[in-house]
Parts: C-alpha cells; structure tokens; sequence
C-alpha cells in the first residue's frame, strides 16, 4: 500500500511541505495516517480520489528506492574529485554504470 503523502504529491502535482502545507498524523491504531491539516488552495481529496493512486504512488516509491540505493552505492563527492584530478574518470564511469545496472530505474 502506499503511503498516504505520496498520493497527495501525485494529488497536487507538486513537491509538498509536509511540516506547513499538508500536516498528516497516525494515531497508532491501526488506522495509518491520514490528512490532520490540509493548507494549500487546492480542494482535499477525498480518500476515494487520493486511493485513485495508488498504483502511481507505488510506482513514486519504486523510483524514490532506486534513488536511495544508488545513492548509497556510488562513489562518493571525495572519490569523484579524486578520479578527475587523478584523470581517472573512465573507472569512475564503470562504477557508476555498475550502479545503474544493480538498480535500473
């Protein structure tokens, strides 16, 4: 299932201050989370329209994992800075492409 504040960025089409603009809250009953503040000019959704994507929701989380594992995979700033003043790229290339290969988006 996916999370509720990925279906209010696909909602609103737009990047989403979670901290002033959309305030969620879970009240730990087995409920999950659900919208306590809705502060932007847009109409709340329903929980209807916001379950209408759920499919691309998923699909955002898919992509954000991508991004996390490469993150934590790829050569760092320090190794990168190290390999062009070494002129080293082309094995810094390989290792990022190793990434990109261990996680496709």
């Amino acid at each position: 299932m996916a999370d509720l504040s990925n279906k209010i960025t696909i909602y609103l089409d737009r990047e989403v201050d979670f901290t002033k603009d959309v305030l969620l809250q879970d009240d730990g009953q087995g409920q999950g989370a659900y919208i306590k503040e809705w502060n932007v000019a847009e109409a709340q959704p329903t929980e209807e329209q916001l379950n209408a994507f759920e499919s691309q929701a998923n699909d955002l989380e898919t992509a954000n994992q991508v991004i996390i594992n490469r993150k934590k995979e790829y050569p760092s700033i320090e190794e990168c800075v190290h390999a062009i003043l070494d002129d080293d790229l082309e094995n810094l290339q390989i290792l990022r492409q190793a990434v990109k290969e261990k996680y496709p988006k």
